[in-house]
């Protein structure tokens, strides 16, 4: 190290490049000069540390069993059975419930339970068969998504009807109205036939109970005769044309009876449901006959029908013509209970009905041109409509109540 060259920084090899000297500056020989050594730190004196406790002696393991061959000297152990496999899931019914106090919060309801529930609901639905039940609704599921039904050329559809309408209607009818049907003798057990009644009620409630009442004791469906409104109501229409409904025109109605169907009318329209409660149980005009015109045509019977309890579902009071003009309909009935309460003023009132069928005015035995002659018409007219007027007048004399 004294030998060695300086050569400060900086400076290219050459001493005093910095201050213009020959000779290096103190700063350049403060740096070549050697350091002096440091001190060398005194050791850490080691700690002596606890004695470990030796660890507690190892349990040895069980030796692997060995089959050992069996000789004349030996007898082999039985080998040891496993226990069998539990199941995934057990069977409904044969799990009990669990509660709140046997799960967590957190720990969801288990599959058995929702098994369950669901069996619980398709009995109660469907009874003691629900299988079987189950798979004709599944069934009609497909045929409705899949196109494979029948509509005759009116739009009739008597799955839907028999399955949904008529079951829906039934408990309205027998719970609710509890209605009492009389003369059913007098409607035809086939071949066409021409049922005219008294209309009331404020909304037409009186033919959905007579469509129901029909299919319950006879097995035939009623297909009624609408008025041109119920067809431009945009789900009413298709409602009715799938329950068997078509136009109130003598074309329709004559092609119904001819071949061989039920049809029902309620030559009143408009003007019989929404007469006052004051006129209740008077009938209003029937109109020109056409009814009994298509009925002529065709040579089918006349059943005439009286309908008691209908009139006091909806007590008329009022109307609102100016409301009824701006939404195109007949009128807009006030009730004691509609609009005041709400929607909860629809709920018709339970009142007991009376149904009584007539017995049938025969068509057959007159002349084929007995439709063309309007004073023969206007008589048979007229002969329908007395009869159901005298039929009204005899069940409210001996209706004890409305209600009862």
């Amino acid at each position: 190290m004294a030998d060695a060259e300086i050569i400060p920084i900086g400076t290219r090899g050459r001493p005093g490049r910095g201050t213009g000297k020959a000779r290096p500056s103190s700063s350049a020989r403060n740096l070549a000069a050697p350091r002096p050594a440091a001190k060398a730190a005194p050791a850490p004196v080691a700690k002596e540390k606890p004695a470990r406790k030796p660890p507690p002696p190892r349990k040895p393991r069980p030796a692997p069993i060995t089959q050992t061959p069996v000789n004349q000297h030996s007898v082999a152990e039985p080998p040891v059975a496993e226990p069998a496999a539990e199941p995934l899931f057990e069977p409904v019914g044969q799990r009990p419930a669990s509660t709140t106090h046997d799960r967590g919060a957190t720990d969801g309801i288990p599959v058995g339970d929702w098994l369950a529930a669901i069996e619980a609901g398709a009995r109660e639905v469907f009874g003691d068969d629900w299988q079987a039940g189950l798979a004709r609704l599944l069934a009609f599921v497909r045929r409705r998504i899949t196109g494979d039904y029948v509509v005759d050329e009116y739009g009739f559809d008597a799955e839907v009807t028999d399955r949904f309408v008529m079951a829906a209607l039934k408990p309205i009818a027998e719970k609710w109205f509890r209605i009492e049907v009389r003369g059913l003798d007098n409607i035809p057990g086939e071949g066409g036939a021409l049922v005219v009644s008294n209309h009331s009620g404020t909304f037409p409630m009186d033919g959905l109970m007579t469509m129901s009442t029909v299919y319950e004791h006879t097995g035939r469906h009623l297909r009624p005769l609408g008025a041109d409104l119920v067809f431009r109501m945009p789900v009413v229409s298709q409602l009715a044309r799938k329950t068997g409904a078509t136009l109130a025109c003598n074309e329709d109605a004559e092609r119904m009876l001819s071949s061989g169907e039920l049809v029902g009318v309620w030559p009143e329209g408009f003007k019989g449901i929404g007469k006052p409660f004051s006129e209740r149980y008077k009938l209003q005009r029937f109109g020109r006959g056409g009814f009994v015109s298509a009925a002529l045509r065709t040579g089918v019977p006349i059943v005439p029908l009286s309908v008691v309890g209908a009139e006091e579902i909806y007590p008329l009071v009022g109307n609102m013509p100016a409301l009824a003009r701006l939404l195109g309909v007949p009128y807009v009935p006030i009730t004691p209970f509609f609009p005041w309460l709400g929607p909860l003023g629809l709920v018709p009132l339970p009142s007991k009905w009376l149904l009584e069928f007539g017995e049938p005015i025969r068509t057959d035995e007159l002349e084929d041109s007995a439709a063309e002659d309007p004073m023969l018409v206007f008589n048979v007219t007229d002969q329908v409509r007395e009869t159901i007027q005298q039929t009204l007048y005899n069940l409210l004399m001996g209706r004890e109540s409305v209600f009862g």
